[in-house]
């Protein structure tokens, strides 16, 4: 979650009123935020939300403490000058990241705090609302050193040379990417790509390689600038868009005049940024069914109003800065939060029940202490894998559910099975001593056909010089026997094990679980040098069987 620092004495100015820290903690509640720590002048404040970008600086908190305190009510306004300022986008670059919203800002000098300001807030959406880059980037230029029109487009990897911000030598993308801190970390976002994004004046001037780097020439601000040029990319043009109305208006705030800039893409044209606002409809009905209060329309009015909304015969308009509110629920629930959580009267109970462990729970409990009473130590692992882990190594071609957009590689699908989990652990732990008897029961994800299924599965590992099918096998019989269950072990062919070492579990003519001894080929794949016997078993079917005495 988001952590942000800035001077409280500055915030008060914003909000017009001198607050105390007891006050200032009080009002960090409309922001679903928590003050972490307040050291003379500076505080820092934490969101327990990512969903509000706009509330990630003091400016976009003052817009919303400024309506709860009765400051300012409804929309903050935007005002911005149309200006012939253009933006061109290429085709190419269409096809890698296509959108752009831009506007200039021209106004007071930047001090050294609002220079750290509009860093902090700069960070913190790429980072978090941006996915680290992705979604949405976003540059700060001094718009003195520009020439318009500016260029968006897409360039080979060693097309052109500029300074990146930071570096004192010129380079070309491909080298920023494999040679400067900021390339290595943003490397993953292009690696596919053929072609890399570019931004360019006029004057052939590069101003950045986004979302990587600005240029170290006309990408630099400096303390007493005060004509800026404000740009964001990436793949969601609502996102991009959004980050542009932040900016702008947190500038306009600070004192800066906000311009518009035309961007021509090769299928339309465009005014950035677009402070087009939402509509939402709502009912004093649904009001009250939600909160079960009984307000007045000139209640709620009020209490939106203060949530900085614009309210006319239950039509709320929505602020431009605010992409969260999807639903009408959602702006009854500021209804609430204005109206303050603590001020609803509690209802008394009305219905009395007795909570209990499910059957399936305590069933899972037993296998789980009948597991380890035989010596067997629990994992708890993560739910999200990779294919490299859970096809590739154990040899597996079951479909797999993929991540489309995931953060880390290591965690790019969702785990189908937990045996190759297992295997993977014993793989990390070859220094610490054999035997390594190990299990884990939990939920994976089946894809079938156009389905997608949660199965609760058990996975047996046991990993010594001399650990074999038998020994795996009294394991197996052990426990079963002690479930209170018939069952046969069938001879089976798995992929996993060696051939004539693999059994299936078999109760009432239905198979519920197979192990065996781990095939050398999958052993090394995953570098482990002893041998291995393991078993995965369905507890779903295994205890419906038990619980319906199909034998």
């Amino acid at each position: 979650m988001p952590t942000i620092t800035f001077s409280l004495k500055d915030f008060c100015e914003l909000v017009g009123k001198k607050l105390s820290i007891e006050e200032f903690k009080t009002l960090l509640e409309y922001a679903k935020a928590e003050l972490e720590h307040a050291r003379e002048d500076e505080v820092a404040v934490k969101f327990n939300d990512t969903n509000q970008p706009y509330l990630w600086c003091p400016e976009g908190i003052a817009w919303l403490v400024k309506g709860a305190l009765g400051k300012e009510k409804e929309i903050p306004q935007l005002k911005i000058k149309k200006s012939n300022n253009k933006i061109i986008v290429s085709k190419e670059v269409t096809k890698i990241r296509p959108y752009i919203s831009a506007f200039t800002a021209k106004g007071t000098k930047l001090t050294e705090y609002l220079l750290k300001q509009l860093i902090q807030l700069q960070e913190k959406l790429c980072e978090n609302y941006g996915r680290k880059r992705q979604k949405i980037a976003v540059g700060l230029y001094p718009a003195q050193k520009i020439s318009f029109p500016i260029n968006y487009t897409a360039i080979a990897p060693n097309a052109v040379h500029f300074v990146p911000l930071g570096e004192n030598k010129q380079m070309t993308p491909s080298q920023i990417l494999e040679n400067t801190p900021k390339g290595k970390e943003y490397k993953w976002i292009l690696e596919k790509e053929t072609k890399y994004p570019l931004l360019m004046d006029s004057k052939k001037e590069v101003l950045s390689f986004p979302p990587v780097i600005n240029s170290q020439t006309a990408g630099k601000l400096e303390i007493g600038d005060d004509f800026l040029f404000f740009e964001a990319t990436g793949t969601d043009q609502n996102a991009v868009n959004l980050s542009a109305v932040i900016f702008a208006q947190v500038l306009q705030d600070r004192g800066f005049e906000i311009s518009s800039v035309n961007v021509e893409t090769p299928t339309k044209k465009m005014v950035s940024p677009s402070t087009e606002t939402k509509k939402i409809k709502i009912t004093k009905q649904q009001v009250q069914q939600l909160l079960g209060l009984e307000l007045k329309d000139t209640e709620i009015k009020q209490l939106l109003e203060k949530a900085r909304y614009t309210f006319t015969n239950y039509v709320v308009e929505v602020p431009p800065y605010r992409q969260d509110i999807m639903h009408c629920n959602d702006v009854i629930e500021d209804i609430a939060i204005m109206y303050g959580y603590n001020n609803i009267e509690a209802l008394p109970i009305t219905t009395f029940t007795r909570g209990e462990t499910s059957q399936i729970n305590s069933f899972i409990s037993t296998i789980r202490q009948l597991l380890v009473g035989q010596g067997f130590q629990e994992i708890f692992s993560a739910i999200l894998s990779n294919k490299m882990i859970m096809q590739q190594k154990i040899k597996s071609k079951e479909e797999i559910v993929e991540i489309e957009n995931y953060t880390s590689q290591t965690y790019s699908a969702v785990r189908n099975n937990i045996l190759p989990i297992l295997l993977e652990t014993l793989s990390e732990n070859k220094h610490v001593e054999y035997p390594q008897k190990l299990f884990e029961q939990g939920i994976v994800t089946k894809k079938k056909a156009d389905k997608i299924i949660d199965q609760e599965i058990l996975a047996i590992a046991n990993s010594h010089s001399t650990a074999n099918f038998t020994e795996l096998r009294q394991t197996i019989e052990l426990m079963l026997r002690l479930l209170g269950t018939e069952f046969k072990i069938k001879e089976t062919e798995h992929t996993s094990f060696i051939s004539g070492r693999a059994a299936e579990i078999v109760i009432a003519g239905e198979s519920v679980g197979t192990f065996g001894e781990i095939h050398p080929e999958i052993l090394a794949n995953f570098g482990i040098e002893m041998p291995v016997v393991a078993a995965e078993i369905n507890v779903e079917k295994l205890f419906e069987k038990i619980k319906n005495r199909e034998l």
